[in-house]
């Protein structure tokens, strides 16, 4: 039903997973920073090799067009991406396939295809990229009988309209990052939100499941540059006004951004633009002890420069993805602007940074236009690191490794006892579990109020009993999420993987009133159950 197959076992597309001598020498590297050599690669599973269930539905002959049972289009959507996912695939575990595999071409077919599997009384799961890492769009498994359908919103995927005055464009919810940007481009704009998933995931998607992306402070979720949506629910179709801001109560979009695809389906969108950025300016700063970076950064949040890019790489972070010198702990910050230049902004942050002992070893990159400029130097190591690291997930499950990121949100004044706290129950259980491992941290974004802690932790599991031992992992980590006071999730979305912690951190009454909303938009309950609150 494409040109272009994403992969089933790994990140990205099929024809961009790495060669077998990569997946071996990433599998090394990774088996020697865990002080382990005895490391296998088991064989990667073949497409024809599967023999899933037999679905359960027919199309009917008004939709069989849009439609596929293929075996491959069945498995493509029967995960997303979280290291479960990878692993049950990898091991060829399909024990709940989507029945069928809906391509919309169009809202009137969305339209329709919600109307077969109200009559079917099918589950209906919106897909945009499958990226998810919560275990957002696979098919409930909760003993129902009743079959699945995925509607993948890939051919959704135009820009319908741009708005030059306000700055703002109509688009479809399908559309992937690259071919957005590739239709805003010659128009001089960008949306200028790129999550690590932006090569393979949808503007929809971002909406659904409240995407962070590009920006570190100021325009950091994807709820900055939504104007209006449009939503196609089983009891009907809506659409927003479309307003730079409005007081009119409680906001129809907000209640849709982030509703996980249990309300509605979003099929278009108008977005907040920008210019495209003529200057940037970029810097890798070392610190030699972790606490002055972190102070460094709480008063560069607080300074009204907005950074761009405003990481923050502990020791160990810093040490796995080899920035700069691959000792201390750094901060990637960076500035850009469509208007000015920079070197303002900069040199005021680096002011900042010095008085805490923060260094410029490899100095500070200023530039104006061109769309690669900064990303040389220390930055451009990490940003690097950070675009590859998805396509090691297959080599991760290939040897047996369990590895997965835990992200929140904390205040400033929470934040030692939290960081502590998250790091030793997480080791503790890395220990217990693996018989120790690599753990890690880093901002991703940073508010005036407190930072967003990025927690990843590796180590090699027992075969057979992977999905076990990462359960643990993960438990233990967001289990002092919670007990200490930050959010399950920042960035990542709540899916099924974050429930439990979510149904702790979310107020009682408000479940109440979203299962109340829900019985409005969704009656018979067949939108992506199990996902928010209870079926």
């Amino acid at each position: 039903m494409s040109d272009r197959r994403l992969s089933i076992w790994g990140w990205g597309y099929e024809d961009q997973q790495p060669t077998l001598d990569q997946r071996k020498a990433t599998a090394q590297a990774i088996a020697a920073s865990l002080n382990r050599s005895d490391v296998e690669l088991d064989p990667e599973p073949r497409v024809e090799d599967l023999k899933l269930r037999a679905s359960r539905l027919t199309p009917p002959a008004s939709l069989a067009a849009i439609c596929s049972t293929s075996t491959y289009d069945r498995a493509a959507h029967s995960y997303g991406k979280a290291m479960p996912d990878l692993i049950r695939a990898y091991r060829r575990q399909f024990p709940n396939p989507p029945d069928v595999v809906a391509f919309p071409r169009s809202e009137a077919d969305v339209v329709a295809l919600l109307d077969w599997c109200s009559s079917a009384n099918a589950f209906a799961i919106p897909f945009g990229g499958g990226s998810s890492v919560t275990g957002g769009v696979e098919p409930p498994s909760d003993g129902s009988q009743r079959a699945s359908v995925s509607i993948d919103l890939r051919y959704l995927n135009k820009v319908l309209e741009i708005d030059k005055t306000s700055r703002a464009a109509r688009i479809q919810a399908g559309v992937y990052g690259p071919a957005l940007e590739d239709q805003l481009r010659p128009h001089g704009y960008t949306l200028r939100h790129y999550p690590q998933s932006f090569e393979v995931s949808s503007l929809g998607g971002w909406i659904a499941t409240r995407s962070g992306g590009h920006f570190a402070s100021l325009y950091t979720h994807i709820d900055d540059f939504v104007e209006s949506l449009r939503v196609v629910t089983p009891s009907g179709t809506l659409e927003s006004r479309r307003l730079p801001g409005s007081g009119a109560g409680p906001s129809p979009d907000r209640m849709f951004i982030g509703s996980e695809g249990i309300l509605g389906i979003i099929t278009e969108a108008w977005m907040r633009l920008q210019d495209r950025p003529v200057y940037r300016a970029s810097a890798g700063v070392r610190f030699e002890k972790f606490e002055a970076a972190v102070t460094a950064v709480r008063l560069m949040s607080q300074s009204g420069l907005y950074p761009t890019n405003c990481r923050l790489l502990d020791p160990m972070e810093v040490k796995r993805n080899k920035v700069g010198d691959g000792t201390g702990t750094m901060v990637m910050l960076g500035f850009e602007s469509a208007d000015h230049p920079l070197d303002a902004w900069m040199n005021r942050a680096l002011e900042c940074c010095r008085d805490h002992g923060g260094t410029t070893p490899n100095g500070v990159i200023i530039k104006g236009g061109g769309e690669t400029a900064g990303r040389e130097g220390s930055v451009g190591d990490w940003r690097d690191a950070f675009i590859r690291m998805p396509y090691q997930f297959i080599s991760m499950a290939a040897m047996g490794a369990i590895f997965d990121t835990v992200e929140s949100s904390i205040t400033w004044e929470r934040f030692d006892a939290f960081y502590a706290g998250v790091m030793d129950a997480t080791r503790k259980a890395l220990d217990e579990v693996c018989g120790g491992g690599i753990l890690s941290c880093r901002f991703t974004h940073i508010y005036p109020d407190g930072p967003a802690p990025y927690f990843t932790f590796l180590g090699l599991g027992k075969r057979g009993g992977e999905l076990e031992q990462w359960k643990a992992l993960k438990s233990a980590a967001c289990d002092a999420v919670i007990r200490l006071g930050g959010t399950i999730t920042h960035h990542h979305s709540v899916g099924r993987v974050h429930k439990p912690w979510y149904d702790q951190q979310r107020p009682d009454l408000f479940a109440a009133a979203l299962r109340a909303a829900k019985a409005a938009l969704d009656p018979q309950g067949m939108l992506n159950p199990g996902v928010l609150i209870d079926p």
